[in-house]
C-alpha cells in the first residue's frame, strides 16, 4: 500500500458506498489496518491509499490492536464543539488547531456486514469526523479559519512541490 499525499487529487474524490462486501474489500480492508498500524496513525480512509471505497480504519488506544474497520460509516447527530491540533497522515508534518463536534452518534457496518450504531466523544469523535471527511472529498485544511490557512500557506506550497517532485521520478 502506498499513502497518498497532498495534493494528490484522489483525497478529494467523493467516495461510493459499498453496496456488497466482497473478498477483494475485506482483504484490503485488513491490509488497510496493518498499514495505518505501521505508519503509526490513528485513522486511514480509502482515499489515502487510492481506493475510492466508504471504508475506514480507526484506533485511537495507541495499543496498534482490535482497531475498527468500518464500511460505509456515517455520522447520524453531533453534539458540543471543541477545538483541538489535528494533522493528517496524508499532510505530514501539518498540525492545525480544528473545530469538530465533541460527541457524536455514529453508524457504520462491519466487514460481515454487521450494523453497529455507538456514541462516540474526545478523540475517538474527532477521528470519525477526520476520516468521514475524508470519503467526502475533505481534508482538514478544509476546516480551518482562513488567517490560520495562510499561516500554513508556505508548508502546504512545500508539499505540493515535493509530490510533484515524487511524480517526476
Amino acid at each position: 500500500m502506498e499513502l497518498k499525499k497532498y495534493p494528490q487529487l484522489i483525497l478529494r474524490a467523493k467516495c461510493r458506498p459499498i453496496l456488497e462486501i466482497t473478498n477483494e474489500d475485506i482483504a484490503r480492508a485488513n491490509e488497510m489496518l496493518e498499514f495505518m498500524y505501521a505508519v503509526n496513525g490513528a485513522g486511514l480512509a480509502g482515499p489515502q491509499v487510492g481506493w475510492k471505497r466508504q471504508i475506514v480504519t480507526l484506533d485511537v488506544s495507541g495499543e496498534k490492536k482490535g482497531g475498527l474497520i468500518l464500511v460505509n460509516p456515517r455520522i447520524i447527530s453531533s453534539e458540543g464543539e471543541v477545538e483541538a491540533e489535528e494533522g493528517c497522515l496524508s499532510l505530514p508534518g501539518l498540525w492545525a488547531p480544528v473545530k469538530r463536534a465533541e460527541k457524536l452518534v455514529v453508524v457504520a457496518y462491519t466487514l460481515a456486514g454487521e450494523r453497529v450504531e455507538q456514541h462516540v466523544e474526545g478523540l475517538l469523535a474527532r477521528a470519525w469526523q477526520h476520516e468521514v471527511d475524508h470519503l467526502n472529498g475533505m481534508l482538514f485544511i478544509d476546516r480551518l479559519a482562513p488567517t490560520t490557512l495562510l499561516t500554513l500557506r508556505q508548508k502546504l506550497r512545500e508539499l505540493e512541490l515535493d509530490q510533484k517532485e515524487s511524480e517526476s521520478k
